[in-house]
């Protein structure tokens, strides 16, 4: 009785029965179709590296000859592995079939059930057999087979077609992935072509743009030289042409005078005096008009301390004696800024030679951390209070253009984020001081 255990145990029947030796044969034939199953599937999936549809065909065919089977049918369910192809495949006989319109109308029925998604694995078929194909426990398709007739299918052969189908639908889900990965590279390869392609295109705006302003930049400069040119010229036939005039007709009138036997010496005198001060102030006004258009954009300027001696020692009256005193660590500034400074400069020294009899000025410039400091003051009679009564009137009203010099200081000063103050000097004249902050409007800071 033990030994029929035993035995019953290896083959799977039992010896006690007279049908002993005939089940024993088809337990015998079922696990040798086992093996050659399992022979067939390692073959068909050695083919995954020819791609999904190699595999797929190797799949159908191993399918179709486990089973035996008439026609083999292997479909994805709709909405499942969307990247998958085919989608499904029947084999009939020999030939592989992709047109459903050419299916029989039991494999058509079969399809049907194999793309809904999900259908009811345990439910029977009406015709052939049918297994799920599943990826993580999901129902993704399966395969439905017609045996041939007396073709006998136990649940070994089932289970055959189940591993081959999960197998195919591996292949196809790494297909799936291999797609996806390859339209991803795609696209990210695309947006890096269009990022670099939009980051020439910026580095390209970006350098026109750059050429652009310095084109302004140096057309608004152009501009400032011009207006101050024409200044000049304003101020050259408002003021030095009327001093000339004024002078010659004095000396006409003292040469007329001088006819006269019976003139008076010491009114021509004092006539002529005033004659000599009215050609003194053109020539101060050339002087300063001269210096001005001398100093073109295209000239090198150097530092302003350099161009602040330069100004006190080339284009100044000799009687006018100018020092100049520079205190701190210089810093450069840009040459819009260096140009304020030095126009405000010249048009105080001149202020102070066109209207005071100061024989000193002194010109001081303070580097401080945060600010620079600008003074010039002279020890003529300058009176500060008058001085700034006239500011607010000319800020106020045009004046017929005469003390226009004190606004445009002013109006400097402003465009360079400082403040100008009119004070009494040390030395008993005028005080003109700037307060200038750092940094500059618009400049960087380091």
């Amino acid at each position: 009785m033990a030994t029929d255990n035993y035995l019953g145990a290896l083959t799977g029947v039992r010896s006690g029965k007279r049908s002993f030796y005939p089940e024993y044969v088809r337990s015998a034939e079922r696990l040798e179709r086992a093996v050659g199953a399992l022979d067939r599937i390692s073959r068909a999936l050695v083919r995954t590296g020819e791609g999904p549809r190699a595999l797929v065909e190797a799949v159908v065919r191993a399918a179709a000859e486990h089973v035996q089977a008439d026609w083999l049918l292997f479909a994805v369910a709709d909405g499942a592995l969307r990247a998958a192809r085919p989608r499904f495949l029947l084999l009939s006989g020999e030939n592989l079939v992709e047109d459903e319109r050419l299916f029989p109308s039991d494999a058509l029925a079969q399809l049907r059930v194999l793309r809904s998604r999900p259908w009811e694995a345990d439910e029977p078929a009406e015709t052939g057999v049918r297994v799920p194909m599943t990826l993580d426990c999901e129902p993704v398709g399966g395969i439905a087979a017609l045996p041939a007739p007396g073709m006998d299918v136990a649940d070994t052969d089932l289970a055959v077609l189940r591993v081959l189908a999960n197998q195919a639908a591996v292949a196809l889900h790494n297909s799936y992935l291999v797609h996806a990965t390859v339209r991803l590279r795609g696209r990210t390869e695309a947006l890096s072509e269009a990022a670099e392609q939009q980051a020439r295109d910026l580095a390209a705006r970006n350098a026109e743009l750059q050429e652009t302003q310095r084109r302004l930049f140096d057309a608004m400069r152009r501009q400032a030289l011009d207006d101050e040119r024409h200044r000049i010229a304003r101020e050259l036939h408002d003021s030095v042409t009327q001093d000339v005039l004024s002078a010659g007709m004095m000396i006409e009138i003292c040469r007329a005078e001088l006819a006269d036997p019976g003139a008076d010496t010491d009114v021509i005198s004092d006539k002529l005096v005033e004659a000599k001060g009215l050609t003194r102030h053109a020539v101060e006004r050339l002087r300063a008009a001269i210096y001005a258009l001398h100093h073109t954009d295209s000239e090198p300027s150097g530092s302003l301390p350099v161009l602040l001696e330069r100004l006190s020692t080339v284009h100044l009256p000799t009687d006018l004696k100018v020092s100049v005193s520079v205190h701190g660590e210089p810093v450069p500034l840009p040459g819009e800024a260096e140009h304020s400074l030095l126009r405000i400069t010249g048009e105080a020294l001149f202020n102070t030679v066109m209207h005071t009899n100061a024989a000193r000025a002194r010109i001081r410039l303070d580097y401080r951390p945060e600010s620079i400091r600008l003074a010039i003051s002279d020890d003529g009679d300058g009176d500060p209070v008058q001085l700034r009564r006239m500011l607010r009137l000319s800020s106020a009203t045009d004046l017929a253009g005469a003390h226009r010099g004190l606004a445009n200081m002013r109006a400097r000063t402003e465009e360079l984020g400082g403040t100008l103050s009119i004070r009494r000097s040390r030395i008993g004249g005028i005080l003109l001081l700037l307060e200038i902050p750092l940094p500059l409007p618009g400049e960087r800071t380091p």
